[in-house]
């Protein structure tokens, strides 16, 4: 079976693209590194990858709110595209500002541009939080956590805290198993406390997924992950395995075209 090509989106701002094209050669795929300008001008190039990927970063600098502008370029000039990039059983990944792109441009939960069902806004601390989380899988049937439990991986974001439109919203996610990832940590009635918990989201969530389990989104950075020693106590923990707890999502997405 050739290698699964892997399209990971740039724009002016993303700063986790050569990682996270790393991250994907290191489980097996092709990845090639593409800036938006180049979608823009071919609509459907991303038609020739099996995987598309919006990695970290500051897209146009987040100005008037993280990930908004390079949502609105998806949503208006590659939806179709990218619509049927989903109906032919590819997957997509968005981590952190990519995930804010997936969320803003209607990709990964159904909504109108402008008035999606679900968003990511500011932290509840009011400034970037840069720190390790435990994560545990909170539900099955996402592709990219197939026999994951629990991982542990860094957050660096300003604006990570998922809120939903409305309480009924956020049950029905649960329902449909769609809240795949929370934050993990001590808990007051339910809700996982600061700095367990690094930006207030309702109900602990780190991670979405779509209803076909294809599509996901999360705040945390599983490229930062890859191998042991990037975990700043490797040196105590002793690990027999040298990969880290990010490499399974990348592995488990390249496995999915075996």
């Amino acid at each position: 079976m050739p290698q699964p090509r892997v399209l990971v989106l740039r724009a002016p701002g993303t700063n986790c693209d050569q990682e996270t094209a790393f991250a994907f050669a290191q489980a097996g795929g092709r990845p090639e590194v593409v800036h938006v300008n180049r979608l823009l001008e071919n609509p459907r190039l991303p038609l020739d990858f099996q995987i598309l990927c919006v990695p970290g970063g500051f897209s146009y600098g987040d100005d008037i709110a993280a990930g908004r502008i390079l949502a609105n370029q998806l949503h208006h000039h590659l939806a179709q595209t990218l619509e049927e990039f989903k109906a032919a059983e590819r997957l997509i990944l968005g981590i952190c500002n990519g995930f804010q792109v997936l969320l803003k441009s209607g990709l990964l939960l159904a909504g109108e541009l402008g008035q999606a069902p679900a968003t990511l806004t500011w932290n509840d601390s009011g400034r970037y939080e840069d720190r390790w989380t435990l994560l545990r899988v909170a539900a099955p049937g996402c592709v990219f956590l197939q026999g994951i439990d629990r991982l542990e991986l860094p957050v660096a974001h300003a604006e990570g805290k998922f809120v939903t439109r409305d309480t009924q919203l956020l049950a029905e996610l649960e329902a449909r198993n769609q809240l795949v990832l929370r934050y993990e940590g001590r808990e007051i009635e339910g809700q996982v406390l600061y700095p367990a918990n690094p930006n207030g989201s309702q109900a602990n969530v780190a991670g979405v997924c779509d209803q076909t389990g294809r599509v996901l989104g999360l705040m945390p950075h599983p490229e930062r992950h890859l191998f042991a020693t990037h975990h700043p106590q490797w040196t105590r923990r002793n690990q027999a395995e040298d990969h880290g707890d990010g490499a399974r999502l990348f592995q488990n997405a390249v496995k999915f075209f075996e």
